[in-house]
């Protein structure tokens, strides 16, 4: 199950607003009372989600979660910007190589 807080993104984006801020845009609270996380305070010039949108958006924000740790997990294997351009230099062919197993092995939904 998606986080509330990517199905807001996703809806949002749906809608023609790219960027969330839910420091001041949309403010989220979750009172520890078993019902999870809710919107608070809405404050973007779209109008507040109902529960119907928001599940509408449980797929594409289950496919962008599980494209972020890919992202993260492929950041992470490709190492740093410097030592690949070093390695690019040196050996164009391994690191395309490198850079084609990392992918392989960490494929986007």
């Amino acid at each position: 199950m998606a986080n509330l807080s990517t199905k807001i993104k996703m809806y949002c984006d749906a809608n023609g607003v790219s960027e969330v801020d839910f420091m001041k845009d949309v403010m989220l609270q979750d009172d520890s009372d078993g019902n999870g996380a809710y919107i608070k305070e809405w404050n973007l010039d779209i109008a507040q989600p109902t529960d119907a949108q928001l599940s509408a958006q449980e797929s594409a924000a289950n496919t962008e979660e599980a494209n972020n740790q890919v992202r993260a997990t492929r950041k992470a294997a490709y190492g740093n910007i410097g030592d690949q351009l070093d390695e690019i230099y040196k050996d164009i062919d391994s690191w395309k190589a490198r850079i084609k197993s990392i992918k392989d092995n960490n494929p986007k939904s």
